[in-house]
């Protein structure tokens, strides 16, 4: 039965391979070597997390949006390795119209291909859809990030369209926007069970 979601709650999502629970400001030294030693983690990224100035500033942003009711980042912990693994977060909340968008999702080049992504979208979506009542889960990403795109569909995302000139990038040029979504009916009708029997 879903719950009216409290964005000062502290939610922990977790199976036996992974837990996701809100990021603080102390997780800090947790993702340095990320945004140390991996910059190209966000090449294709709005808000790039590298170096870090770059890390301080993604998760003072990141808090205060959850402050601001707009957002809710999560820390990714990996569980098999007993190592913090990434960041992901729900954004775009919009609790009227019953929906949100699911993304500023990035993994350490070690946890890429494991799995585990698709065990935080699992529990992430599950989430969203038995525990907030979303009708909607609506994912975007550059056109040209291929990799990310085919983690989506694999999930099972319906590409939508693609927002054309979208947004400006760093280098001068603008981004093309892919938008996928999984709508209530398709998660309760075929995904929600697809992607559980992808889980190792």
């Amino acid at each position: 039965m879903p719950q009216p979601f409290d964005f000062s709650a502290d939610y922990i999502l977790e199976d036996d391979f992974v837990q996701l629970r809100p990021l603080t400001e102390n997780d800090y030294e947790s993702l340095l070597p990320f945004a140390l030693n991996e910059p190209e983690t966000w090449k294709y990224s709005m808000v790039p997390v590298a170096g870090a100035q770059g890390l301080k500033t993604y998760i003072e942003a990141a808090l205060a949006a959850r402050e601001a009711k707009k957002e809710y980042p999560f820390i990714v912990f990996d569980k098999r390795r007993q190592k913090y693994a990434g960041s992901t977060r729900f954004y775009d909340i919009n609790l009227p119209y019953n929906s949100l968008q699911l993304g500023f999702t990035w993994y350490g080049s070690q946890f890429q291909g494991t799995g585990l992504n698709k065990h935080c979208k699992f529990l992430l979506l599950r989430f969203a859809f038995e525990q907030m009542g979303m009708e909607r889960v609506e994912f975007r990403a550059d056109n040209n990030n291929k990799r990310s795109i085919a983690a989506m569909q694999s999930i099972g995302c319906t590409i939508e369209g693609v927002l054309r000139s979208h947004l400006p990038l760093p280098d001068g040029t603008r981004r093309n926007t892919i938008v996928l979504s999984i709508l209530k009916e398709e998660w309760f009708g075929t995904v929600k069970e697809a992607l559980q029997s992808k889980l190792q």
